[in-house]
């Protein structure tokens, strides 16, 4: 299996996948860190998280699945929502509450 079908069965399978540096209990930088926060005041406590730090495959892969070059990535329902500062802006403006109430 490539690691772009790896990464499609994880963001397909789950309703939120957060990858990040670290895990949402011990984050390895500031910016997971923030993402994890906010999905915690959310409400949203078992989510599917990958620590991309574990495995290299994926940290490089990810970033050419949404072409998007920076982690975390936020994943809801298979949509891929953004990093840190879309996260926090969406947060802020209700948006991100209101996207997550069409999870489970």
């Amino acid at each position: 299996m490539s690691v772009q079908d790896r990464i499609q069965e994880q963001v397909s399978s789950n309703p939120i996948v957060l990858y990040m540096k670290g895990t949402p209990q011990f984050p390895q930088c500031g910016f997971s860190a923030t993402v994890a926060q906010i999905l915690k005041l959310c409400g949203q406590e078992g989510y599917a998280s990958v620590n991309v730090l574990a495995d290299e495959e994926i940290r490089q892969g990810i970033k050419e699945y949404a072409n998007w070059p920076t982690i975390p990535q936020l994943y809801i329902n298979g949509e891929f929502v953004g990093g840190c500062d879309i996260v926090r802006e969406m947060y802020e403006n209700g948006e991100l509450q209101e996207m997550l109430k069409s999870v489970g």
